[in-house]
C-alpha cells in the first residue's frame, strides 16, 4: 500500500508517494519549477492565492502517480504539511474571499500588541503561552478592521493546510495544534481562547470543526480523485504545520530532542514536556502533533524570517550564473569572519526574535578596494547562522539547549560551511537525514489512518546521511565573528527604535 505526502509551502508545492512497508520514496515533484509569486501590495504586507496552491498541488499529485506508475488502488491515506499561521476565509460556498495572508505578513503586529496589553501579559502568556502576536488570529482581527465588507462575506476561517483538506475532501476542520499556531488555543481551559474571540470580537462559529492530528479526517471527493488519478477511498489522515511536520519527519517527538530547517525562513524546534514560554515572546510555544489532554508534548519554535531568503537574493542578484554549489566553494575560499563584512538577513518581515521588529537586511563594513562577491556569500551564510544562535541563546534561557540537531539535506545544510559554522557556534552535533515534509506528511498519514501501530513503526525507514561536529580549530574565531555580528545586530536595533 501507498502513502501520499503533501507540503504546501509559501515557495513550492511539492507531492511524494512512499511504500508503506519500506518506507521509501517512489516518486516526488514540486510545481512550480521558479518560486512561487508572493504579493506585497505595501511593506511588510505578503499575500497568495490559495488557488494558485491547489492548482500547482493537481499538478505534483499528477505527475508523482505518472512517475510511480502504480495502482491508485492502493493509494490509502494522504498527509498535509503547509506553511504555518497563515489565513483562508472562505465563504458559504467555500471559495475564497480575498487572498491569503501568509505567515511573513506583519500587519498585524499592532493589533496583536494591542491584545496582549487588552488581555493582559501574564493571562496570555499563561494560557496561550505566546502574545497573539502577528499570527492568524490577529490577522484575521485586521480584516475585521480595516475590510469589513470583506470580513461580512465570511463563512469560516482555517489555515492553509485546511483549506488544502477542504479542497481534497470537502470536510471543514483543524486540530489543536493548528489553532495554538493561531494563537486561538487556551493550554489552561484546553478548549478554544475566550480571551482571543472576545478581544477580537470573533465568533467561534467561524473556526472549524477540530479533529485529532494523526486520525481520518475526510475521504477524497470522488471527481478529485478522477482528477488526481487516485483512489476515491483514500483519506485525509494527518495534517500539521511545516515545523512541527518536519520535526514529525526527523523523528523528533520526545522532549529534548530538536528539529531545524533552513529554507526561506529558518527554524530551531525543540521539543518539552513542560509549559514553559519565553515572557518576551521571541521565541513561541505551540501544540507539537503528538500533544494530547493528558500527554504534554510542546514545541518550541525559533523562527527567522530572513534566512535562505537572503542566499536566494544574492543568488538572483548578485552571482550572475553561479550555482548555489558554486557560490558555496567560493564563500570558502573567504577566512571565518569574512574579513570584516557583516551581513544581517533580516529583510522579510517583522522578526519576531527581535521583538517584531522589521529592521531591514544589511550588509555592513564593505571595503570597495577589498571585497568580492564571495566575502558578501560568506558573510550572508555567517549572518545566518549567527541569526539562528542568536535566537537558541533565547531557547536556553527557558530550558532547550540542543545537543544534537537533527536536519533534512535540503536549503542551507546543503551547504558544508553553513552547517558547520552552525554547529561550531551551538556546539551541537548536526544530524542530517534522507527524508523530508512531505514524506513526514506520509509517515503520519500512515499513522493516522492505522496502518502503522505506532509512531515509532512508521519510522523504521528512516536513514541517517551524515553528522557533523563542531570544529574546534576554528570555535575561538567563529565566536569573535558572532560578536561582532552581534554588535552590530545591536546597533541597527538602537537606531531603529530611535527612529
Amino acid at each position: 500500500m501507498y502513502l501520499l505526502g503533501l507540503d504546501i509551502g509559501s515557495s513550492s508545492v511539492k507531492a511524494s508517494l512512499m511504500d508503506a512497508e519500506s518506507g521509501k520514496c517512489l516518486a516526488s515533484d514540486y510545481f512550480p519549477k521558479k518560486e512561487m509569486v508572493i504579493t506585497a501590495l505595501k511593506i511588510g504586507w505578503a499575500e497568495q492565492d490559495p488557488q494558485m496552491w491547489w492548482d500547482h498541488l493537481k499538478m505534483a499529485i499528477t505527475s508523482v502517480m505518472k512517475q510511480a506508475n502504480v495502482d491508485k488502488q492502493k493509494v490509502q491515506a494522504i498527509g498535509i504539511s503547509y506553511q504555518m499561521h497563515g489565513l483562508v476565509c472562505v465563504d458559504k460556498n467555500l471559495k475564497p474571499v480575498r487572498s491569503s495572508i501568509i505567515w511573513c505578513d506583519s500587519r498585524a503586529v499592532e493589533i496583536g500588541e494591542d491584545a496582549f496589553t487588552s488581555i493582559g501579559k501574564e493571562r496570555c502568556l499563561s494560557h496561550l503561552l505566546n502574545s497573539p502576536g502577528n499570527f492568524t488570529a490577529s490577522k484575521l482581527a485586521w480584516v475585521k478592521k480595516n475590510e469589513p465588507q470583506t470580513y461580512s462575506q465570511i463563512h469560516k476561517v482555517m489555515l492553509p493546510g485546511d483549506y488544502i483538506a477542504m479542497m481534497l475532501t470537502g470536510e471543514v476542520c483543524t486540530t489543536v495544534s493548528g489553532l495554538s499556531e493561531g494563537i486561538l488555543w487556551d493550554f489552561e481551559d484546553k478548549t478554544l481562547s475566550q480571551d482571543v474571540l472576545n478581544t477580537y470580537g470573533i465568533s467561534s462559529e467561524m473556526l472549524p470543526k477540530i479533529v485529532d492530528t494523526f486520525s481520518p479526517q475526510g475521504t477524497i471527493l470522488p471527481h478529485i480523485a478522477s482528477q488526481l488519478g487516485i483512489s476515491h477511498k483514500a483519506v485525509v489522515s494527518y495534517r500539521a504545520g511545516d515545523q512541527p511536520n518536519n520535526a514529525l519527519s526527523l523523528n523528533v517527538l520526545q522532549p529534548g530532542e530538536v528539529a531545524t530547517t533552513a529554507g526561506t525562513s529558518g527554524v530551531v524546534y525543540g521539543v518539552s514536556d513542560e509549559i514553559k514560554y519565553d515572557p518576551l515572546s521571541r521565541v513561541n510555544t505551540f501544540a507539537h502533533v503528538n500533544h494530547t489532554k493528558n500527554d504534554t508534548r510542546l514545541g518550541i519554535l525559533l523562527c527567522i524570517n530572513g534566512t535562505g531568503i537572503m542566499n536566494s537574493w544574492l543568488h538572483k542578484n548578485v552571482a550572475n550564473d553561479l550555482s548555489y554549489p558554486q557560490m558555496n566553494k567560493q564563500a570558502m575560499e573567504i577566512p571565518v569572519g569574512s574579513d570584516g563584512v557583516t551581513v544581517l538577513p533580516f529583510g522579510n518581515g517583522a522578526e519576531r526574535v527581535l521583538n517584531n521588529r522589521d529592521i531591514g537586511a544589511q550588509i555592513s563594513h564593505l571595503n570597495l578596494n577589498r571585497h568580492t562577491r564571495a566575502h558578501l556569500y560568506r558573510a550572508a551564510q555567517e549572518g545566518i547562522a549567527f541569526s539562528f544562535y542568536y535566537g537558541m541563546q533565547i531557547m536556553e534561557q527557558i530550558g532547550v539547549k540542543p545537543h544534537v540537531i537533527r536536519a533534512g539535506e535540503a536549503n542551507m545544510f546543503l551547504s558544508p560551511l553553513f552547517r558547520e559554522t552552525l554547529s561550531t557556534l551551538s556546539g551541537a552535533s548536526i544530524e542530517l537525514y534522507d527524508t523530508d515534509g512531505s514524506l513526514g506528511a506520509a509517515r503520519g498519514a500512515g499513522v493516522g489512518a492505522g496502518i502503522y501501530a505506532s509512531l515509532q513503526e512508521a519510522f523504521g525507514g528512516l536513514e541517517k546521511i551524515t553528522t557533523i561536529t563542531p570544529n574546534e580549530t576554528v570555535r575561538e574565531q567563529t565566536l569573535a565573528a558572532y560578536t561582532n555580528w552581534n554588535e552590530e545586530l545591536q546597533k541597527h536595533l538602537k537606531l531603529f527604535l530611535n527612529n
